[in-house]
């Protein structure tokens, strides 16, 4: 992509899925990356992936960091900031999920999906955008989610917290422009190891079904988004959630419901 090489991008939620996908991709790219998850073996399983792969030099450093902690995310950037004045490109895609009916869905696994989904974004991006402003541009991606958009039964607190950050995109976008753009990311089926402890084997087959592609993404699909949208390729993309599903917000799930009525 045109404009990443040399570029300084930190990527939360590093360790595994779409996060270690993203960090590779970028390394591809020529930057120079900064990983941060609270998953201390996962980020060294990366650093030894991107060794073997040949790009361990584009790893600059990591940081075991819950983003939900604002202690921990100032000690990180602090860190970080030992090594970079600034960066340039801030990937805000820590999250995790959770399966839950809502009539029995507990305060405290709520209050944890907002606290790293949502405030952990907050958090992370706040502080980066501070950096970005006072050095004159950056790009920051936020991760957010079909979810976000249409309805989905079971993930009522998942559903909540990236709506909010569908919401706090366009509000970020707004006051840090035109220094620092600002977008989301909001990807349908992905199949990462997130996914494979919520889903069987059957539920995989039958949400396949139903997208048009038939098949979940990548999170290679999804690096190479990041990637295009923090790139040079994208300079007038601002303020908006891009969708990458399938097809399945298009027809997908709402066609199969209304075909079996």
């Amino acid at each position: 992509m045109r404009g990443l090489r040399g570029k300084r991008v930190l990527v939360t939620g590093a360790a595994g899925g779409i996060g270690a996908a993203t960090v590779k991709r970028f390394c591809e790219e020529g930057c120079s990356v900064w990983a941060l998850d609270r998953d201390a073996a996962g980020l060294e399983s990366l650093a030894a992936a991107l060794v073997e792969a040949g790009l361990g030099a584009q790893l600059a450093g990591s940081s075991v960091t819950d983003v939900a902690d604002p202690v921990a995310v100032a000690a990180a950037f602090a860190e970080l900031h030992a090594t970079w004045p600034s960066l340039d490109v801030l990937i805000n895609n820590a999250g995790i999920s959770s399966r839950r009916r809502f009539l029995e869905l507990e305060l405290d696994e709520w209050r944890r999906m907002l606290d790293v989904n949502l405030t952990g974004l907050f958090l992370v991006g706040q502080t980066a955008a501070r950096a970005m402003a006072a050095a004159g541009s950056g790009v920051i991606v936020n991760m957010g989610s079909m979810n976000a958009l249409i309805g989905c039964p079971n993930y009522a607190h998942y559903n909540a917290s990236k709506a909010g950050v569908v919401e706090l995109t366009k509000t970020m976008a707004l006051e840090l422009a035109p220094a620092v753009r600002v977008l989301s990311v909001c990807p349908g089926a992905v199949r990462t190891p997130m996914q494979e402890a919520e889903y069987t084997a059957a539920m995989f087959a039958a949400l396949d079904a139903k997208i048009p592609l038939q098949r979940h993404g990548s999170p290679d699909e999804i690096a190479a988004l990041f990637a295009f949208l923090a790139s040079e390729e994208a300079p007038y993309v601002c303020g908006t959630s891009i969708v990458i599903d399938g097809g399945e917000s298009s027809g997908g799930l709402a066609s199969a419901a209304n075909e079996e009525l």
